[in-house]
């Protein structure tokens, strides 16, 4: 059994990536409301495609048959469940929570417990790529899900996603998620350290970039961040440094639970807290380059 495309969908969260969500969840036909909030982008193109907005996560969840978290991490995800006017209060028997954000792993199985608890349903979808692409309806999810809610949600993520893997059970999508942000701004801190020392040294960055672009640095992510030494464009990887901090603070604790080696995860995070902590939180990454070429 699938989700019929009158299941009315709920999203909490409308910032760079739930917008693009809520845009393309209207797109498809289902009907949609959305948690009136602060930090929320603008939304008068949203409710003039007919979606309603609530003052509560309860009002949110009572006019839904699936609730999607399009929120930081998990102390915002168990916030906004379990507040006292938050998404528990009012989830229907049988609700639907579909959480989009970063989280560690192991809390999130404590978070799916106590919702089957509360009547409902959970499951991970964990996002990559940027706002752009999910404007475009072309993100990538990697979902934690039983077998059966991953089939019956499947029509709603594809109406906002472009690659959808099922990872596995609750909590591995959280854990591939973050698997492979740790690669990605791993990634993004070895380029930047290395970009920094070149230009240190004379070597122009034209050169630099063709070296790296047509050898071992070669992939998504050098072409995220190749923009942003060429013009300063940053469209492309739009993600704080602060962000990335937690993402990787967030590993580094799933590792430590494992005990598996992380000695690398240590070092990229301690370069992230060093620049968070110099006031560049809510620089793009990509401005680690910069940062570093400065001495920080």
């Amino acid at each position: 059994m699938s989700l019929s495309i009158t299941a009315r969908v709920g999203l909490v969260g409308v910032g760079l990536m739930g917008h693009g969500i809520a845009t393309n969840v209207l797109k498809a036909g289902y009907p949609l409301v959305f948690l009136d909030h602060p930090g929320n982008r603008p939304v008068d193109d949203l409710r003039a495609g007919g979606a309603e907005p609530r003052v509560t996560g309860a009002a949110v969840a009572q006019a839904s048959d699936v609730i999607i978290l399009c929120v930081t991490g998990t102390p915002q995800v168990e916030d906004v469940l379990f507040r006292e006017d938050g998404i528990l209060a009012g989830m229907k028997p049988g609700g639907i929570i579909v959480d989009c954000s970063t989280a560690i792993a192991s809390s999130t199985r404590e978070i799916a417990g106590r919702v089957a608890a509360a009547g409902g349903r959970f499951m991970d979808a964990a996002m990559t790529r940027t706002p752009k692409e999910a404007e475009e309806g072309r993100l990538n999810l990697i979902v934690g899900a039983p077998e059966d809610l991953f089939a019956e949600v499947l029509p709603l993520l594809q109406s906002y996603a472009e690659n959808i893997v099922h990872a596995g059970p609750v909590g591995a999508g959280h854990e591939l998620k973050l698997l492979h942000n740790f690669v990605s701004l791993g990634f993004s801190a070895v380029f930047a350290e290395a970009a920094a020392a070149a230009r240190k040294a004379g070597v122009a960055d034209g050169p630099f970039l063709e070296v790296l672009g047509k050898g071992g640095a070669a992939g998504v992510v050098f072409d995220r961040l190749r923009p942003f030494m060429e013009t300063g464009d940053i469209e492309g990887f739009r993600f704080s440094l602060s962000n990335g901090l937690k993402d990787l603070s967030y590993y580094n604790t799933m590792v430590e639970e494992l005990g598996a080696q992380h000695a690398m995860a240590t070092a990229a995070r301690a370069m992230y807290a060093q620049v968070v902590e110099g006031g560049h939180g809510n620089d793009p990454v990509p401005e680690l380059i910069s940062i570093l070429a400065a001495d920080l």
